[in-house]
């Protein structure tokens, strides 16, 4: 009877795809898409949306990240009412609009505002990859230029996180235009003695890349964020060579000089409160 126990053979419980997908609730699980490792979606927003594994920084909207970077209660949001319209009449281009709108919780791809850090004061805009791919049109640049001159008003810095595709096809020359009013404002905002904190985060590309992301007075990245304005292959095929492998990364972009420093999410707060102290901007607490 004894041996019968250990000869027993073990019966192991399986479920049926369908029963998978009944009993596990959609976005309960997250896998890192650079060690392929599954955890609970909970313990990575513990972790700052970051692998607890090989430190890989999944896409953070811009709700969440500002709710971990400004102080409790102090956000101000600006232009919140602001939405597109479809002045060249793209098929479909509203339609799509509203379903970014109810898939998000916000009305375009950058919300705007202002808060504090530690108990100094800065103006913030945050751009958002799940609206349009944080694509840039005409609301995203003049939200982003309001925010620039409403800093300028209140002599407070402006902290900008870009995450874009670069310009909204959508809206043709009207959102390549974007590009000269926001590097126009900040060349203003410039002149008056305002601080500028460009913080890119993966990806920041196109027409985002080459006007005011690259503008800072400190011009910061995410780890292996991408950056750049055209895509890898156009550029290999223009100039018949093959492209390093870590080429539009951050640390790349670090090495030869265009950035200032790459700042893990988890040193971010710490960074912009002490660039904030050192600027004697505000007066914290």
């Amino acid at each position: 009877m004894i041996k019968d126990m250990f000869n027993k053979k073990r019966k192991y419980a399986t479920i049926t795809k369908q029963e998978e997908h009944e009993d596990v609730p959609e976005g309960l699980m997250i896998k890192c898409p650079s060690c392929r490792k599954i955890y609970y979606r909970k313990e990575i927003e513990k972790n700052l949306l970051t692998c607890p594994n090989c430190d890989h920084h999944h896409q953070m909207s811009a709700p969440e990240r500002i709710n971990y970077l400004l102080d409790d209660g102090s956000f101000q949001e600006w232009d919140a009412d602001m939405v597109s319209e479809n002045p060249l009449e793209f098929p479909d281009y509203l339609k799509k609009i509203e379903k970014d709108q109810k898939k998000t919780g916000i009305n375009e791809g950058v919300v705007t505002g202002q808060g504090t850090i530690n108990g100094y004061p800065t103006a913030i805009a945050v751009m958002d990859a799940r609206f349009r791919m944080g694509s840039m049109g005409s609301v995203v640049g003049e939200k982003i230029a309001r925010a620039i001159e409403k800093a300028n008003e209140l002599n407070i810095p402006l902290i900008l996180f870009t995450a874009s595709g670069g310009a909204r096809m959508q809206e043709g020359v009207l959102s390549l235009m974007q590009m000269t009013k926001t590097s126009v404002a900040l060349e203003r905002f410039d002149r008056a003695g305002g601080l500028f904190i460009s913080y890119m985060t993966n990806p920041t590309t196109g027409g985002v890349s080459a006007s005011f992301a690259s503008l800072g007075d400190y011009n910061f990245a995410e780890p292996q964020a991408l950056i750049g304005f055209a895509g890898r292959r156009i550029i290999e095929q223009t100039i018949r060579e093959k492209l390093p492998d870590d080429f539009q990364t951050a640390e790349f972009l670090f090495k030869h000089g265009q950035l200032d420093r790459v700042v893990p999410r988890h040193e971010m707060k710490d960074t912009l409160s002490t660039i904030l102290e050192i600027h004697h901007i505000g007066g914290g607490q």
